[in-house]
């Protein structure tokens, strides 16, 4: 990897860090941070504005900040109840954003979907780098296999951007799992920036995730990795929405919580699901029972997943956050009792994301930008705006180091349902602290 992609992805994990802090850190000598920075600048990849004073000794350095006419990444998540459409910038800003509800009409939403990609295609044009698509269901490749709780299956979604084609490169549309990239999201800007492994657990109508090792999705041999809620840790007497039976969603789903309430199948799961915690919060006898039982499953699932998987970080996004908020006791006494008992003295923490709903169109965001920030994605960039400094230039191939906002660290203050009591094996033996 060359020395500009290596500077510009310290910069994307930490928007406006010091060039001769990023120069340090990456072990670059200043006089070729600065030339460096100088290329990416012309290139309208960095804007350069003079640092805050320190009070230290020194020529006074400067701060690097995405370039107001620098790359952009349109971004889709589509929810069970709503959508959202954003421009994000290097560094995770978003530029432009719209949300709206919807009804869950395929054409309807997908329609609504295109119409604002294009708005932001005329308004940004070849500013647009890449179009990355967040999805509640199964997907390989562009195509939508099933989202059961939108009642979608076999849905192209390359549909959505009818510039990207058999001529386009295969980075300038990404489509994938909402949960995936909310786990992608956790790991580099959320609650696990600096676990090793983090295994994310996302809960809405169900519960998905992501194992991710090294801030990379495992992906699994079809690129459909992830659906923890079909692992058969059901009742085996009962259908999934899937097809197959005993499915750990028909516990955690809310057609789960329905039953337990003697309420008929509701026919928006994700708005059900949030009622009953809402009531459950409100400490309401029924709802906090039927909270119960989901929580005391979640929590056993986990154990097994942590079991099988060895994370150093759990985190919990989605509707999972108030799960643990109105019965996260219960989630903690199931997690740790499913643990084997080697694990019990300093379990992996189980903690709630940082992200909330925001997760999905962030992890989409940073999977495109993992693609655009190589030699290759700044060769298209160079290309399609000759008016700088090709990036290729003195290109030098290194090593990247990882950057600061990559490092382990300490986990920010904040509500955590079972933490480890003791520190584990060293920092250096890759554990997370």
């Amino acid at each position: 990897m060359s020395w500009q992609a290596v500077l510009l992805g310290a910069v994307h994990a930490r928007p406006g860090i010091a060039r001769t802090s990023v120069a340090r850190e990456l072990g670059m000598p200043s006089g070729f941070a600065a030339e460096t920075t100088a290329r990416l600048v012309a290139s309208s990849l960095l804007a350069e504005r003079p640092a805050p004073p320190t009070g230290s000794r020194g020529r006074p350095t400067t701060s690097l900040h995405p370039h107001p006419r620098g790359p952009l990444i349109a971004v889709a998540a589509i929810a069970h109840e709503t959508l959202r459409v954003a421009a994000v910038q290097l560094g995770g800003a978003s530029v432009a954003l719209t949300e709206q509800p919807h009804q869950r009409g395929e054409h309807e939403v997908l329609g609504a979907v295109a119409a604002e990609l294009s708005s932001l295609h005329q308004r940004f044009g070849a500013r647009i780098q890449a179009v990355a698509i967040a999805v509640p269901g199964t997907v390989v490749g562009s195509r939508l296999l099933h989202a059961p709780n939108l009642g979608w299956h076999e849905v192209d979604l390359s549909v959505l951007w009818p510039r990207y084609g058999p001529g386009e490169n295969e980075h300038s549309f990404i489509a994938g799992n909402d949960a995936t990239f909310a786990a992608i999201a956790e790991a580099k800007r959320g609650a696990a920036i600096g676990a090793g492994m983090l295994l994310h657990l996302y809960v809405d109508a169900g519960v998905g995730g992501a194992l991710i090792e090294g801030g990379r999705a495992v992906l699994g041999a079809h690129g459909m990795a992830g659906e923890f809620g079909h692992m058969p840790f059901g009742d085996p007497a009962l259908r999934c929405q899937c097809g197959a039976y005993g499915c750990w969603n028909t516990c955690l789903d809310g057609r789960a919580l329905a039953r337990a309430l003697h309420e008929p199948p509701p026919d928006d799961e994700v708005s059900y699901v949030h009622g009953v915690l809402a009531a459950g919060r409100d400490k309401q006898a029924e709802a906090l029972g039927a909270v119960g039982n989901v929580a005391r499953s979640f929590g056993r699932g986990a154990a097994g997943l942590v079991n099988a998987l060895d994370p150093h970080l759990v985190t919990v996004g989605g509707l999972g956050r108030e799960l643990l908020e109105v019965s996260g006791s219960e989630v903690a006494r199931a997690y740790r009792d499913g643990l084997m008992s080697f694990r019990v003295p300093s379990p992996p923490p189980l903690i709630p994301g940082h992200l909330g709903g925001e997760a999905p169109l962030v992890g989409a965001a940073e999977e495109a930008f993992s693609r655009l920030l190589t030699d290759e994605g700044l060769r298209r960039w160079s290309d399609a705006h000759p008016g700088g400094k090709r990036t290729s230039a003195r290109t030098k191939t290194v090593t990247a180091p990882a950057a600061r906002g990559a490092e382990r660290q300490e986990h920010p203050a904040g509500p955590v349902v079972l933490q480890a009591g003791g520190t584990g094996r060293a920092p250096e033996e890759g554990r997370w602290t």
